[in-house]
């Protein structure tokens, strides 16, 4: 299994009835997930840590810089996928609401804002549903949910933390 990190920034917006959370996504351009909404993020480089990670996919996927110290881990999931072994990583996920910088798109990610409580979950990996309202809303999350065919979860396991 390969490694990869995925940061969820967020940030407060004044509405006329008070204040909303918005979390950053993307529209994947490339690669594994093509067309699906995902956090800004990718594989592990050989030597770099998960929150190594998280600092330069954002940069690089997002124009956005964000401090280690301000990343706050929200889950490990390990991910089987059973008819693509190949496909099969850890993730590391993180949220921070502290970053600076211009928010642009690049050759791997169009970024947009959305509500958190209008997150376009059916156009996410079925994964997201089961587990990412919840780690956005302050629940660490560890399991292992493997998939099958297509974005099919066909096996969950929740419990203790992946690696310590």
């Amino acid at each position: 299994m390969f490694e990869v990190s995925v940061v969820y920034l967020t940030r407060e917006v004044a509405t006329a009835e008070g204040a909303r959370t918005e979390v950053l996504l993307g529209r994947k351009r490339t690669g594994l997930g093509t067309g699906r909404f995902v956090g800004p993020g990718g594989k592990l480089e050989p030597g770099e840590t998960a929150v190594d990670a998280a600092v330069r996919e954002v940069r690089e996927e997002t124009g956005l810089e964000v401090a280690a110290g301000d990343l706050v881990p929200i889950a490990e999931i390990a991910y089987p996928f059973v008819d693509r072994p190949q496909w099969s990583q850890v993730s590391w996920a993180f949220t921070a609401s502290r970053f600076s910088g211009e928010l642009r798109e690049s050759d791997e990610l169009e970024p947009q804002w959305f509500a958190l409580d209008a997150l376009p979950l059916s156009r996410m990996w079925a994964d997201a549903a089961r587990w990412l309202p919840r780690a956005l809303a302050g629940e660490y999350v560890a399991a292992t949910l493997t998939f099958g065919a297509g974005d099919a979860v066909v096996a969950e396991h929740w419990g203790a933390a992946l690696r310590s």
